[in-house]
């Protein structure tokens, strides 16, 4: 249960990036224009994040916890330790996993292949 009343923190977020896209880009001035596109960006990562966030973390944790380390600091530590040498495959694919989840919301576009 959400403790705000509407709207929510994604209805304004979205909000705002809608008003950046249709009304601020409008003004014929170049500098706030390209201000304008990079506070556009910056809302959309975090409508992105606010989508996607939830489930990424509870999908990392899981893997991490497959590996048997609890986050990524003792993953590392296991890594540098040699622990996980005979798992290296799973590691590559927690760390592949991970940086997909990471332009997902930073920037999906970087996603599609050529």
């Amino acid at each position: 249960m959400i403790p705000h009343d509407a709207p929510s923190a994604a209805e304004l977020v979205e909000s705002v990036r809608e008003w950046l896209q249709t009304d601020a880009l409008a003004v014929s001035d170049v500098r706030f224009q390209y201000l304008a596109r990079v506070a556009i960006n910056a809302l959309s990562i975090v409508e992105r994040e606010l989508g996607m966030g939830a489930e990424q973390a509870a999908a990392h944790e899981h893997r991490l916890h497959a590996l048997g380390v609890a986050d990524d600091a003792d993953l590392a530590a296991a890594i540098r330790s040699g622990e996980l040498d005979d798992r290296m495959d799973d590691v590559r694919t927690l760390v592949w996993q991970s940086v997909r989840d990471k332009l997902a919301v930073a920037n999906p576009k970087y996603l599609a292949s050529p």
